[in-house]
């Protein structure tokens, strides 16, 4: 199993497929590198590496302290050290996407190019909401099947087959005598919404000033692809993002809420206008 150590020690799972440029694939708070599953078949001509950030999937877990964005880019940048590569593209879904917010200001000569899954400097509080309900806590699902159902219900994706919510559920959860267990660290809950043990603070959002890493991005080939029926990126923020940086190649995408599956039509088409820009 391929892993490396990260600073502090914590193993860090990835796997690494492909040749050309790299492309390393961060996937969103709770979720792991099959995510990005439904993409690799349509990802041509390129190195592709997913990671799961520690205390997710595969990745060892650590003290939920660690289980910060700082610290996640910090992992990135030592993963690059492990497989002696300079510099990467990044595609992050949400919060990866804010991963590749803190490499671009704390190491932007690190990335070749970014492209941003249904995430931006600013969250809206209905999405968190959302978030804050089930993060940390034991599905009520006992088998994945009928995880797969409940997720089948979510109005925000509407006609989207069994069978992929099958992958997605078997994705997030693990089937057990018990029921279903999560595939990442409880702990994290702590993390992004403070611990009722100690009195800490949580951190749920971008690193300080959301727009100043936006602004980092300058210069690098970017994309944007957004669910429409999205509780995480208001469209005024998308379109600020566009004001903001014009050359941003952009995909709304019909029928999806927060995130996109990347295999949608609009979505590709993004992905492929952003990888003739780098790759």
């Amino acid at each position: 199993m391929p892993t490396f150590p990260a600073d502090d020690g914590t193993e860090i799972f990835f796997t690494d497929e492909g040749s050309g440029p790299p492309l390393l694939c961060l996937a969103g708070l709770t979720r792991n590198g099959e995510d990005f599953a439904p993409i690799l078949p349509h990802l041509k001509a390129v190195r592709i590496i997913r990671m799961d950030a520690r205390g997710r999937g595969r990745s060892a877990h650590a003290d939920w302290r660690s289980y910060n964005i700082a610290q996640e880019a910090r992992d990135v940048l030592t993963l690059l050290a492990h497989l002696a590569l300079p510099a990467v593209g990044v595609l992050g879904t949400s919060r990866g996407g804010l991963v590749a917010l803190a490499l671009a200001a704390a190491a932007k000569d690190r990335l070749l190019a970014v492209a941003l899954n249904d995430i931006g400097p600013e969250i809206m509080p209905e999405g968190l909401a959302v978030i804050s309900g089930y993060l940390g806590r034991r599905p009520t699902a006992r088998t994945l099947e009928a995880a797969a159902a409940s997720l089948s219900r979510d109005p925000a994706f509407p006609g989207v087959p069994m069978t992929r919510w099958m992958e997605v559920a078997a994705a997030r959860f693990a089937e057990g005598p018990g029921g279903l267990a999560l595939r990442y660290d409880p702990a994290l809950r702590d993390a992004v919404l403070g611990s009722e043990r100690t009195g800490e603070a949580g951190d749920a959002g971008p690193p300080g000033d959301g727009w100043s890493l936006f602004a980092a991005l300058d210069g690098l080939p970017l994309a944007l692809i957004r669910g429409v029926n999205s509780d995480i990126l208001a469209p005024e923020v998308a379109d600020e993002m566009a004001r903001r940086r014009p050359d941003m190649i952009r995909a709304e995408v019909p029928d999806r809420g927060h995130v996109p599956f990347l295999d949608e039509p609009e979505a590709l088409a993004a992905l492929s206008a952003w990888q003739e820009e780098w790759a």
